[in-house]
């Protein structure tokens, strides 16, 4: 049977907002969830087992199948650890949602580099350590499916996020090349960028924009992502809302230059050099 039955998935911060959706909708359709927390405050300090326990009192009373793990994935240690706990609960590991995530936020001019390392750590290292302990299981079994958790804040900017923007598209860039890596493995890794109310996003937005915005909607792109039927990979999709669309890199025809160019040279044509009215999606020149 297609989708996610059976197959072991990982969700990081999967305690509350996002990730507990997440795990809720992966157990309710048949797979067998790992539901890591913390258990910190939104800002990463603190910890405890409240949250990760509660998801899986809830998943279990629904008739599904899951597991807590407390370990932070900012470390390498406690990203092993967490795909052990798969290993020993369930025998293998099919899957990862990438979603646990803190906020620094503040100005550029008021940002500290105690701030930026803190949410560099959490988001981009810490998809990366439990990817990385992940990656030789799904090489060897043949099959395996990543989701990233991206931004618009990263795609597109947001006052006051240069850390977390920086987290979040590098892990796009992170995607790009896994997706290639992992082709001939049947390994997938796409990237999805969420516009939901939760406690990340409450002092973000709006209170009437948040209402618009509920965190299950972005779940069954997560599902879909997750199982075996969907074979895309390299993917950018902002989910909210009821709203799903693809983004993408796109680039324009290029200008030639048949000698280097002199900076009046460069003057002259900057209007066609940026000039994105033939932009079609771009192609990596290294293949």
């Amino acid at each position: 049977m297609p989708g996610v039955t059976d197959r072991v998935i990982i969700v990081t911060g999967a305690g509350g907002g996002l990730g507990r959706e997440y795990a809720l909708l992966l157990a309710s359709e048949g797979a067998l969830v790992v539901v890591n927390d913390l258990g910190g405050a939104r800002d990463g300090s603190g910890s405890g087992h409240n949250m990760a326990d509660a998801v899986v009192e809830e998943i279990r009373a629904a008739g599904g199948t899951a597991v807590a793990n407390y370990d932070s994935v900012a470390t390498e240690e406690g990203a092993k650890a967490l795909v052990q706990t798969a290993i020993d609960s369930f025998g293998a590991v099919h899957g990862i949602v990438n979603n646990a995530g803190i906020l620094r936020d503040m100005s550029f001019v008021k940002m500290t580099p105690e701030a930026f390392e803190a949410v560099q750590r959490v988001h981009l290292f810490g998809s990366f350590y439990v990817t990385h302990a992940a990656w030789p299981h799904f090489r060897e079994q043949g099959f395996g499916r990543v989701v990233m958790a991206t931004s618009t804040s990263g795609l597109y900017g947001n006052f006051g996020q240069a850390n977390y923007g920086a987290a979040k598209m590098g892990l796009v860039g992170m995607m790009n090349t896994l997706a290639i890596e992992g082709r001939k493995y049947d390994i997938t890794v796409n990237a999805v960028a969420p516009m939901a109310a939760t406690r990340m996003t409450a002092d973000i937005a709006s209170e009437a924009m948040l209402e618009k915005l509920p965190p299950a909607q972005v779940a069954p792109i997560v599902a879909h992502l997750m199982g075996e039927d969907c074979t895309d990979s390299g993917m950018v999709l902002v989910v909210g809302g009821g709203s799903v669309q693809r983004a993408q890199l796109f680039a324009n025809k290029p200008v030639f230059f048949s000698e280097v160019p002199s900076v009046d040279q460069v003057r002259e044509n900057w209007t066609r050099i940026t000039d994105m009215s033939d932009a079609q999606p771009g192609v990596n020149p290294a293949g």
